[in-house]
C-alpha cells in the first residue's frame, strides 16, 4: 500500500491529481449502483468504495459538516475533486483498472473517516458506488457533529473578517452620527429655554421657589426647600396633581405646563406663562 499523500487544495479544498498514461484495457460496461450509506468508525477497517473505471464516485459527509483536508495515496491513478468552495462533498475517478488506494477525509469538525477504494474492472458483478453517503459510528464523532467547527476554510475567514470589519466601520459611523447629532443638540438647547413664566415673588420666596422655565418637551421647577411642594397642574380652572421627578430641588414635569401651582399645607404659591390668556 502506498503512503498517503496530502492532496493539492485549491481555492479551500479543491483537489486535482497528476496525469498519467497507462495502457488500459478495453473498458467493459458498467452500472452505477443506488446511493448508499455507509459507516465509519475509527475501530473497524477502512469501508470498502467500489469505483468504476473513469466513473465518479461522490462522498458525501454528513449535513454538519465540510470537508477540510484529503489525504491519499495514489494521486496519479487517481482523481480527487472537492470543488471550488468548502462543501460537503468529494468527487473521486479512478484512471488505472484494478487499482486501490486509500483515503483520509477530515472535516470541518474534526473528525476524521478513512476508505479503501478498488476499481472494479476485473470484478464479475460490473456494479460500482455511484454515490456514498458517510456516517460516524463512534459516538465521540457524532458529539463532535452538534459542535462548532474546530477548523474553518480560508474563503469562509475572510469573508467573516469583512463582515465584521464592516459592522465595525458600520458602528463605528452610527456612534459617530449620533455624537454629531448630541453635540448639535447642545449647542442649539439653549436656544430653546424658555423663561415665560410669572408668579407672586413674594409668595415664591417663602415657599423657596427660585426659578420655572421650560423647553419644547419638559418644564422645570428649581427652589430651596423646607418640604417638598406638592405640585399641581390648572385646566380650565380645576387644578389636579400631575407626575413629576424631583431631585435636588429640581423639578422635571415630562410636559409643557401652562398653569398651575405648588403648595405646602396653606401656603401656596401660583403659576402661569406670561402669553397665556386667563
Amino acid at each position: 500500500m502506498k503512503p498517503l499523500i496530502p492532496i493539492a487544495v485549491t481555492l479551500g479544498f479543491a483537489f486535482s491529481a497528476a496525469s498519467a498514461t497507462h495502457a488500459q484495457p478495453a473498458p467493459k460496461h458498467l452500472e452505477p449502483n443506488a446511493p448508499r450509506t455507509i459507516v465509519v468508525s475509527q475501530n473497524s477497517a477502512p469501508p470498502v468504495v467500489r469505483a468504476g473505471l473513469l466513473q465518479s464516485t461522490l462522498i458525501e459527509l454528513p449535513p454538519e459538516e465540510k470537508v477540510a483536508n484529503v489525504f491519499a495515496g495514489d494521486t496519479v491513478d487517481w482523481v480527487f475533486d472537492g470543488g471550488h468552495v468548502a462543501s460537503r462533498f468529494i468527487s473521486i475517478k479512478p484512471k488505472l483498472a484494478n487499482s486501490t488506494t486509500d483515503v483520509h477525509i477530515i472535516s470541518d469538525h474534526g473528525n476524521e473517516y478513512t476508505l479503501e477504494l478498488q476499481e472494479i474492472s476485473s470484478d464479475s458483478d460490473p456494479h460500482f458506488d455511484s454515490k456514498v453517503f458517510i456516517t460516524p459510528e463512534d459516538q465521540a464523532a457524532k458529539q463532535k457533529l452538534i459542535e462548532l467547527p474546530v477548523f474553518v476554510p480560508a474563503s469562509e475567514l475572510d469573508q467573516a473578517k469583512q463582515q465584521i470589519a464592516a459592522a465595525k466601520a458600520g458602528e463605528a459611523a452610527a456612534l459617530k452620527a449620533e455624537q454629531t447629532k448630541e453635540e448639535e443638540y447642545r449647542s442649539q438647547y439653549p436656544g430653546t429655554l424658555q423663561f415665560d413664566f410669572t408668579w407672586d415673588e413674594s409668595k415664591g420666596k417663602e415657599l423657596g421657589l427660585k426659578q420655572i422655565w421650560r423647553d419644547a418637551k419638559f418644564t422645570y421647577l428649581r427652589g430651596l426647600f423646607q418640604e417638598t411642594p406638592a405640585l399641581y397642574e390648572v385646566k380650565d380652572g380645576k387644578p389636579s396633581l400631575i407626575n413629576f421627578d424631583f431631585s435636588n430641588g429640581l423639578y422635571t414635569v415630562p410636559k409643557e405646563l401652562d398653569r398651575g401651582y405648588l403648595a405646602i399645607g396653606k401656603q401656596k404659591v401660583e403659576f402661569h406663562r406670561t402669553d397665556e390668556r386667563n
